[in-house]
């Protein structure tokens, strides 16, 4: 039998006191974490206002960036050139080229190209074309270029130094199926806008990406709004995060503060509307500020040479001019310039084989 005491009920009473202590403590964490993941929820499940989003996506996003990274490519431009150089004593002016037999009046004909990159989409492929849209100029390049002599205090003067007359242009996109060449469909340099094509074998087109999500509206863009950004600057397939500012400047175009290099230009940007997955195409990577400055270098370009700073250079130089950029200020085209354009087009394109459904 078991008999309480004095001695026993308090032990009992000191016992259940504790008991009673951690079940509270308990129920209190309980509560504590429950409320925290309601609030975290909350917090980070933006509700659908049909807006676009200005925050950064709270799922993972990445199988769909994957699957839209298959459909940009590297496009490559290159444009040969001969050059006719004359001598000073030829006295020579802009409007008697048309009268001048380049072959012999030229002291020196030279041949060189120039070259430029930037990234190119798959909008369209059926029966057998596809079609790419970029920026117009990765692939434009003059027909002539003109120099002029220098006179003595440095200002151009009216005498032609040489003539450059381009007599090839090759627009190419590495590894695509059926040859790599493409053809430029149309182009427009005022609002850089180009689109490519080519045709296709019927078995190639299973193996290649084309664009699949909505043509947005970037006139609906507010300050902020968060956009993906796709590209290959320095000739390397990228995807980076932007913020939105709108230019009260220019009409056609909006500000990222995307950090851009060469290969950039031509890269889509895109806004999400409600949540992932609802990626919307809202523009094109244009361009991005920058300055020019003149730079002396020794005569050879040769990297592997290294010069001792602590002697003085007393070989040749010469002058370069240099683009330097201004990184973290990106210009977007709009996509309704775009979508017009290809609208005020759609018969040619048809024309041309390329059967674009409504953007």
């Amino acid at each position: 039998m078991f008999i309480i005491t004095a001695n026993n009920f308090h032990s009992y009473d000191k016992v259940k006191r504790k008991f009673l202590n951690i079940i509270l403590i308990l129920l209190s964490l309980f509560f504590i974490s429950c409320s925290s993941s309601r609030n975290f929820e909350r917090i980070n499940s933006p509700a659908a206002d049909g807006k676009y989003d200005s925050e950064f996506p709270y799922i993972n996003a990445s199988k769909y960036l994957e699957e839209i990274s298959n459909c940009i490519r590297l496009i490559n431009s290159i444009a040969f050139y001969t050059s006719y150089v004359f001598d000073s004593n030829s006295l020579i002016t802009i409007d008697e080229l048309k009268k001048v037999d380049f072959e012999k009046k030229a002291i020196q004909k030279v041949y060189f190209n120039r070259t430029a990159s930037g990234t190119a989409t798959l909008i369209y492929k059926g029966q057998d074309k596809i079609l790419f849209l970029t920026v117009a100029h990765v692939v434009s390049f003059e027909d002539t270029l003109i120099s002029f002599f220098i006179n003595q205090d440095g200002s151009t003067s009216n005498y032609v130094q040489s003539i450059s007359i381009k007599t090839r242009q090759t627009n190419y996109i590495p590894d695509l199926p059926s040859g790599s060449e493409l053809e430029i469909v149309l182009i427009d340099k005022n609002i850089d806008v180009a689109l490519l094509g080519k045709k296709i074998l019927q078995t190639d087109l299973l193996n290649i990406s084309v664009f699949n999500y909505p043509w947005g509206k970037s006139s609906e863009l507010e300050w902020g709004d968060f956009v993906y950004v796709f590209g290959y600057p320095m000739n390397l397939k990228m995807v980076t995060k932007a913020l939105v500012s709108i230019s009260s400047k220019e009409k056609n175009t909006f500000l990222i503060d995307a950090v851009f290099n060469r290969g950039s230009s031509g890269g889509i940007v895109l806004a999400i509307r409600d949540g992932v997955p609802n990626f919307e195409l809202v523009g094109l990577v244009k361009s991005v500020p920058a300055d020019f400055q003149y730079t002396v270098h020794p005569l050879t370009k040769d990297r592997n040479l290294d010069f001792n700073p602590m002697m003085p250079y007393k070989g040749e130089l010469y002058v370069e001019r240099e683009q330097i950029l201004r990184t973290g200020i990106t210009k977007v085209i709009c996509i309704e310039v775009i979508r017009d354009y290809i609208k005020l087009h759609k018969s040619y394109l048809a024309s041309k084989g390329y059967f674009l459904p409504e953007f």
